[in-house]
C-alpha cells in the first residue's frame, strides 16, 4: 500500500509546481528579495519556512474545532510567533552570524502571507495529516524559487556558493577570471531577484499551457 494517496501527494507536489506560492500566488515575494543574494541564507530561510509553515499547519488543525470564530487571526498569529521565536533563538545559538544576515527577515516569516493563507485557507478546514502534508508542500515550493534565485545571484554576482569560491579568484585571475571575466554587481541587488523570478516564472508558464490560459 502506498505510503500517499493520490490525493495527498498532490498537497506536496502542485505547490512545487503548477501552483507554486512564489510564481503562481506571488505570494512571499519580499524574502525572494530580500535575503537571496547568498545560498546559504536562502537555504536557511527555506528550512526555517518549513518548520514554521509544517509545524504550524497541524497545530491549527488541531485545536480549530475550538477556536472562536473572532479571533481566529490572532489566535493563528500566536502561533506563528511562537515558532518563529523558536527559529530565531535557534539560530542565534548554533548559527548566529547568519542569524544577524537575516536580522529581521526571520521575525517577517510571522506576517508571511503564504503562512497565514495556509492558515486560513487549510489547516482550519482539514485534519491534521493533510495540513501538515499541505504545510510541507507548500513551504517546499516556498523554498525551491528561494534556492534557485539564490543559487544564481550568488553565483553570477560574487562568484561563490556558500561562500567559497567556484569561478576562480578575481584578484590573482585564476579560473574564469583569467579569460576576462567579471562577476554582475547588479546581481547582488534586489532587482534582480524580481528578474531571476521573472524568468523562472516565464518558463514555468512556456512549459504549461494551462498557466498561460488562466493568466
Amino acid at each position: 500500500m502506498a505510503l500517499l494517496s493520490k490525493k495527498d501527494a498532490n498537497l506536496i507536489k502542485d505547490p512545487l509546481a503548477d501552483n507554486n506560492p512564489i510564481t503562481i500566488q506571488v505570494l512571499g515575494i519580499c524574502s525572494a528579495l530580500a535575503i537571496t543574494a547568498e545560498l546559504k541564507a536562502s537555504v536557511v530561510m527555506a528550512v526555517s519556512v518549513l518548520f514554521v509553515l509544517g509545524v504550524g499547519n497541524v497545530v491549527i488543525s488541531l485545536i480549530r474545532n475550538i477556536i472562536p470564530a473572532k479571533i481566529r487571526i490572532i489566535v493563528q498569529l500566536v502561533v506563528v510567533a511562537s515558532l518563529v521565536i523558536i527559529v530565531d533563538q535557534v539560530l542565534k545559538a548554533f548559527a548566529y552570524e547568519l542569524s544577524k544576515t537575516l536580522s529581521v527577515f526571520v521575525g517577517l516569516i510571522i506576517t508571511n502571507c503564504i503562512i497565514m493563507g495556509r492558515f486560513e485557507a487549510f489547516a482550519l478546514g482539514n485534519g491534521p495529516w493533510k495540513s501538515f502534508l499541505d504545510g510541507i508542500g507548500n513551504a517546499l515550493g516556498y523554498g525551491v524559487i528561494l534556492v534557485i534565485v539564490g543559487f544564481f545571484r550568488e553565483l553570477l554576482g560574487s562568484g561563490t556558493l556558500f561562500g567559497m569560491k567556484v569561478l576562480g579568484d578575481p584578484v590573482t585571475k585564476t579560473g574564469l577570471y583569467s579569460i576576462g571575466y567579471e562577476n554582475n554587481g547588479f546581481m547582488i541587488i534586489p532587482p534582480a531577484a524580481l528578474i531571476v523570478v521573472g524568468i523562472i516564472i516565464w518558463v514555468q508558464r512556456s512549459r504549461n499551457r494551462e498557466l498561460i490560459e488562466e493568466a
